[in-house]
């Protein structure tokens, strides 16, 4: 058996927590910059605000409807993600974290009867000791689960419970399931399996396994697979290293000082080095992009991708922030307003695995040494207490007016309780 448990709107989750107030009101939070809804409250959606709905759209509705809005916060998120994990894992055999608010559950050992038991345990837990409700579905595939999980959250009767075992359940649910909501089917798919005549998924699974294939290739049929009843997905434990590691921001305004979007191609590369060191690899290619607004007219535009491959590979952010600045330089436009950057760390192969250059002259061991040194300062200190100095210790400016407090991951913004 597997489980599928999903934080319920959890951005917006996380920000009740600590607010209570927003309790039955609705609720936004934004991307970065905020630009675009990413998360919202039950209250929010019935009010016709969809998934990435910019903010500058539904400004009068929020007027209008009194809705609360948030700027990502996500150092509070990741956090709060990160104690309801740990809780879950404490009840389970092991547990696969799949996203920031969702983890599969191996269920192996179970008995039946005491699925019902158990999952009101972890859905009860959770909500106790973190306060962030939870949906959990339980099945026999992954799929499966995934499809239960959906379903606690059309259905509040279930209490956030939903386990879907007996054969006659799963039919009667994927009959009614559109085919296009199935975990592992992308809208060309979706839309490839409606022009054949499949309007549910309950008529996917009907299909022939050959002709499957033939349409979907190795991982539709396992899909297909999985919807009958068939694991063809275990629970990872083990988190697989990331084959690109990309970080990138919209700028609070335009860039005219190409020095400030220096400043922030370095911030950006030793981000993605401290990531990359986290799982011990090292990046053979690098690829920095930058371009102007494209929603403003009667400017000069400019669309710049740049690519480099590094002749030897690297985990050090001192050599990385050189070689990406040096790098970008060249190609800033006077005149050009630059509005997003971004470096995107690609060809990352685990250091103990990346066979050595004869003429490499660097000190490996002091290098590494030195890596350890700066990760472990700012592990402690907080994120960038020690900076590479072409990054500066100016702040880049975001769009983040409506930002909630660090409740948990900063001193100065715990709750204060006033006897």
């Amino acid at each position: 058996m597997f489980g599928l448990a999903d934080c319920n709107n959890f951005y917006v989750s996380c920000e009740r927590v600590f607010n209570p107030s927003l309790d039955g009101i609705p609720v936004v939070v934004l991307s970065n910059n905020d630009g675009c809804v990413i998360s919202r409250s039950q209250e929010a959606k019935k009010l016709g605000i969809s998934m990435g709905e910019p903010l500058f759209k539904i400004k009068e509705l929020v007027r209008r409807e009194n809705i609360r809005v948030f700027s990502s916060n996500f150092a509070l998120y990741a956090d709060m993600s990160s104690r309801v994990m740990d809780t879950i894992s404490a009840l389970v055999p092991s547990a696969e974290i799949y996203s920031i608010d969702e983890a599969f559950l191996n269920l192996e050992g179970i008995s039946a009867h005491e699925l019902s038991s158990l999952a009101k345990k972890i859905t009860g837990k959770v909500r106790k000791d973190t306060g962030i409700p939870l949906s959990l579905g339980i099945s026999h595939t992954k799929t499966l689960a995934k499809v239960a999980s959906k379903l606690c959250k059309k259905y509040p009767r279930l209490n956030n419970n939903c386990i879907m075992v007996k054969n006659g359940d799963i039919e009667k649910v994927l009959g009614k399931f559109p085919v296009g909501d199935v975990w592992g089917i992308g809208r060309q798919y979706s839309a490839m399996l409606e022009s054949n005549g499949v309007t549910n998924t309950l008529d996917f699974t009907k299909r022939n396994p050959t002709w499957v294939r033939a349409k979907m290739n190795i991982t539709g049929l396992k899909t297909w697979r999985e919807l009958n009843g068939d694991p063809c997905f275990g629970v990872e434990e083990n988190i697989p290293d990331k084959q690109q590691i990309c970080t990138s921001r919209s700028f609070a305004k335009d860039v005219y000082d190409h020095e400030e979007v220096v400043r922030a191609v370095a911030k950006f590369t030793s981000s993605c080095a401290q990531k990359l060191r986290q799982q011990n690899g090292v990046v053979g290619k690098i690829i920095i992009f930058f371009y102007t607004n494209p929603f403003r007219e009667n400017v000069t535009k400019d669309y710049r991708s740049i690519v480099i491959p590094l002749d030897l590979p690297s985990d050090n952010t001192l050599e990385l922030v050189k070689i990406t600045c040096r790098s970008v330089i060249p190609y800033l436009k006077q005149g050009c307003g630059y509005k997003k950057a971004g470096v995107i760390f690609s060809s990352i192969s685990r250091k103990e695995q990346t066979p050595g250059v004869l003429f490499d002259s660097r000190d490996r061991e002091k290098s590494d040494r030195l890596m350890k040194c700066l990760d472990s300062v700012n592990s402690r200190y907080g994120r960038e207490t020690l900076i590479t100095a072409t990054q500066g210790p100016e702040k880049i400016l975001y769009n983040m007016g409506h930002l909630s407090p660090k409740y948990t991951t900063n001193w100065d913004d715990i709750i204060k309780v006033v006897l």
